[in-house]
């Protein structure tokens, strides 16, 4: 089945088929009132916290959670510079949902694994950061530390494996902390990708770091390729297009491609932000990655036939597979959208700016909001609309084009930090307590609404 197909009918993984965010094809709403039930289709109560956006296939949504049965769980949204990790390291329970997407009823819920988190989070994060990915037949769900899981559509686990613990803290404190005592901890938010009948994973973690690829239907590992370098929070995405298929990823010292059979090394860059989070986006013959943390915010776009080591020379910023670059500019935790010819890139303030993605010439530099609220789910696309939402549950519409527009600001009523999906029309966002589906009521029969 076509990338435009799987786009129109399902939304398989993060940030949908090859994580662009698109569905061009489809008519989504630009004005929506929760408290009022304006366009809200349902919503639907999810137990504990997970940042983990909603999967679709057909007429199944998918999400994951953490439940901390013992006490709320709480998430420090906003602006700010604390590194410490949350104080939730009671037991948790590990839950892969199935809601019907029409109606959003839970049809089954499981709990994968229960027990103390192995490692700590982030307050901004939780114990549930990785969004499922399925190929219409297998739901595969990544816990991190807590295991790596394989169920059927009906909710019946079909296979699971234990990847050892994979703590992840930021470069930038590791030195001066107790790697003993691994006090920072932020926890782990890279998602699986199945292509090919095989699931890939980047596993950046602090030691023993890895990409690696396993077989869909057994859980067998095909290969496993080391990776040095620091924590990574960015899910892996797969490139078609180009001389070669191959696994791109982000990183800080090693951005870089791989060779989709047998993991090898095919090209590598150096010179991101040190806490890399953005997934690596394509766009014709093209490879964008970009991060912001540390002193570095660049944006890479990256020639697909690259090999070797195409990391810029001092002061440079393009040579043979490097088309341009940026040294300030990137953003930190959302997945960059590219809608058209034009590439957008939002800051964790709001800042957002657009460039011509073919040259890397900037287009506008505009704030989304006030500048209070903070920015983490990344933006999606339907016909004449992107949506950025903010953590304190604001959503910004701007109109696609090469001048700053805003259509429209809607309200979640919630905190959210997933990225939101969608299909046939429908908007689901996923805030701090629910699933919401926002769409034009008249689309569905009252059949549909029961």
């Amino acid at each position: 089945m076509s990338s435009v197909a799987l786009a129109r009918d399902n939304w398989p993984s993060f940030r949908g088929v090859e994580a662009r965010g698109l569905a061009i094809s489809e008519t989504t709403p630009a004005n929506w009132n929760v408290e009022k039930s304006e366009n809200i289709l349902w919503k639907t109560p999810i137990p504990g916290l997970g940042h983990s956006s909603p999967v679709i296939w057909g007429d199944r949504l998918f999400v994951t959670s953490a439940v901390n049965e013992s006490r709320v769980s709480a998430l420090k949204v906003g602006n700010y510079g604390d590194p410490a990790s949350a104080d939730d390291n009671d037991t948790q329970q590990w839950k892969v949902f199935c809601l019907d997407r029409k109606t959003g009823e839970i049809t089954w819920q499981t709990t994968a694994h229960e027990g103390i988190p192995h490692v700590k989070r982030h307050p901004k994060a939780t114990h549930a950061n990785c969004t499922v990915a399925t190929d219409g037949t297998n739901v595969i769900a990544f816990f991190a530390s807590e295991g790596l899981y394989c169920y059927g559509l009906d909710g019946q686990l079909r296979w699971k494996k234990d990847l050892g613990i994979l703590r992840a803290s930021p470069s930038v404190y590791n030195d001066a902390y107790d790697t003993n005592n691994w006090t920072l901890e932020w926890g782990f938010a890279s998602s699986p990708v199945i292509f090919g009948g095989r699931i890939f994973l980047q596993c950046d973690v602090l030691t023993n770091g890895f990409i690696a690829a396993f077989n869909v239907t057994d859980g067998r590992e095909v290969w496993r390729t080391v990776r040095d370098d620091t924590a990574t929070w960015s899910t892996p995405n797969i490139c078609t297009d180009g001389p070669r298929p191959q696994l791109v990823v982000n990183g800080w010292k090693h951005m870089g491609g791989y060779d989709l059979q047998t993991g090898a090394e095919l090209w590598r860059l150096a010179g991101g932000g040190d806490c890399p989070v953005p997934t690596p986006v394509v766009w014709h013959d093209l490879i964008f990655l970009m991060s912001a943390h540390g002193p570095r915010s660049p944006i890479f776009a990256v020639r697909t036939g690259a090999t070797g080591d195409i990391s810029p020379g001092k002061g440079a910023t393009t040579n043979e597979f490097l088309a341009w670059s940026v040294r300030r500019g990137g953003s930190y935790m959302q997945t960059p959208m590219i809608y058209g010819d034009l590439l957008y890139s939002c800051q964790t303030d709001g800042i957002l700016s657009c460039y011509d993605a073919a040259s890397g010439r900037q287009l506008y530099k505009e704030r989304l909001g006030s500048g209070g609220d903070g920015f983490t789910a990344s933006p999606v696309a339907s016909n004449g609309k992107i949506y950025f939402t903010s953590e304190q549950g604001a959503v910004y519409i701007v109109k696609p084009g090469s001048e700053f527009s805003v259509i429209a600001t809607n309200q979640l009523d919630e905190p959210c930090l997933a990225t939101p999906a969608i299909s046939e029309g429908t908007l689901f966002f996923r805030t701090q307590g629910h699933i919401v589906a926002i769409g034009e009521r008249k689309k569905y029969s009252t059949s549909d609404r029961k």
